[in-house]
């Protein structure tokens, strides 16, 4: 696996005086985990917002901090953002030890396109946005891919329990929760209820004269 690096520097600042470092355009972080102290210690902003969406939380980190020679893998585990504006204001790394499985949440993709809903005008729905699974920090899956062009009726559905891992991953997710369908269009119902009434209609006329 090609593990992207991240230099992180020594933080002095702390509490509510790191507003003037976001304001300076330097995110204030925090190392924590096994085999090393908790660490305070920053990071530009630019230099997280192009990393942060090309590991999200389960693709490791190589973090070395400022004086320091030795790596140490991290996870991202933790990104606050201001609720308005969405900049960030703070980043926790979890450190781990390579030899020790850990658990990570793993986000799931749906490719290709589904007939049911290009052929029959239905929605695809995908309430399972990721699994957890439990391996060895350098096998943790990056994504799960799913193939959406199974999905062609109403009546199909992908579960867990379809998807294909390395024998070195255990997915703990529940392999009967569904991960995607295709509704059926709404239309149908609509034009149901739009019968219905002026059937209803009829009747009161009917009944007034």
């Amino acid at each position: 696996m090609d593990v992207p690096s991240l230099k992180l520097s020594p933080r002095s600042v702390k509490g509510k005086k790191v507003r003037a470092l976001r304001r300076q355009g330097v995110v204030p972080v925090h190392v924590y985990g096994k085999g090393v102290d908790p660490q305070a210690l920053e990071v530009e902003a630019q230099v997280l917002r192009r990393l942060l969406p090309r590991v999200g939380t389960n693709v490791p980190l190589s973090v070395t901090f400022e004086g320091e020679t030795d790596e140490n893998l991290c996870f991202v585990r933790e990104v606050q953002r201001h609720p308005v504006t969405e900049d960030l204001l703070h980043v926790d790394f979890l450190r781990v030890d390579v030899s020790q499985s850990i658990r990570a949440e793993v986000p799931i993709v749906l490719l290709g396109d589904s007939p049911a809903v290009r052929q029959l005008g239905g929605t695809l729905l995908q309430p399972l946005q990721s699994i957890l699974v439990e391996s060895l920090p350098m096998n943790v899956p990056a994504s799960f891919e799913v193939d959406a062009s199974e999905l062609d009726d109403f009546e199909k559905g992908i579960y867990v329990r379809d998807l294909t891992a390395d024998p070195s991953v255990a997915i703990l997710t529940d392999a009967d929760e569904m991960i995607a369908r295709v509704a059926q269009p709404r239309i149908e119902v609509v034009e149901e209820e739009a019968v219905a009434a002026e059937a209803l209609e009829e009747g009161e006329a009917a009944a007034a004269e």
